[in-house]
């Protein structure tokens, strides 16, 4: 049997992180710039250097690099990493599926996720979530600004490190995630669970479409089909 490679997203898909890597993104941009924040652009689904590039030019800098901005963003975010778990939230169901795919043999779970690598990890360690993945099979935020590579990315990480022939599912709540993941010609399952509701993840295209992951049978049952 092909193992399964489950690639997930983090915000508004496993969890909500309460508004603190937003805080922190406004922070570390004045701190790095001495610009005062003054417009904010759409995050969800967007990759870090997506949005990066969104904000340089929104404000006008041009002496800033990606690179120099994500170190002061992950030191405020270490500097707030308590906030998440005070702040945020781990969304439906999310420990029960988790767990559930982990007791199988067959599955390999990692993150593909617009956030860089030290702020995904943060994230998923507020709550307890870090043993789940295999964060080494990953794509992240830094890999590149656009989503569809993330998911190249990681199955080229897996099959590198577990062999060919994986059974590739993402997980999100944006058409971002779900035009990533078809993209890679790859079985997408979406959860309404942030800012787009289902009708709008159909219509991009996802293969299911789920309210959450309460109910336990239906997310395996959509995960690893």
């Amino acid at each position: 049997m092909k193992r399964l490679l489950v690639m997930w997203d983090i915000d508004h898909t496993l969890l909500s992180g309460g508004g603190v890597a937003g805080r922190a993104w406004k922070a570390a941009f004045t701190a790095v710039t001495g610009r005062e924040w003054q417009v904010t652009p759409s995050f969800a689904g967007r990759t870090d250097l997506d949005i990066c590039t969104e904000v340089f030019a929104s404000h006008g800098v041009t002496d800033c690099t990606p690179d120099r901005f994500f170190a002061r963003y992950v030191t405020e975010v270490d500097r707030m990493r308590h906030l998440f778990a005070e702040q945020g939230s781990l969304l439906p169901g999310v420990p029960e599926v988790l767990a559930a795919l982990a007791d199988r043999g067959d599955v390999v779970q990692t993150l593909v996720t617009g956030n860089v690598p030290q702020v995904a990890a943060a994230k998923v360690a507020a709550f307890g979530l870090t043993g789940a993945f295999d964060a080494e099979v990953g794509a992240y935020g830094t890999d590149d600004s656009v989503r569809a590579t993330l998911v190249r990315r990681s199955r080229e990480r897996a099959e590198a490190k577990y062999g060919p022939g994986l059974r590739p599912v993402v997980i999100g709540d944006t058409a971002h995630d779900v035009a990533g993941a078809r993209a890679n010609n790859t079985r997408v399952v979406a959860v309404a669970t942030g800012s787009q509701d289902a009708a709008h993840l159909r219509q991009a295209g996802a293969d299911v479409v789920l309210t959450d992951l309460s109910d336990l049978p239906a997310a395996l049952t959509a995960i690893t089909a």
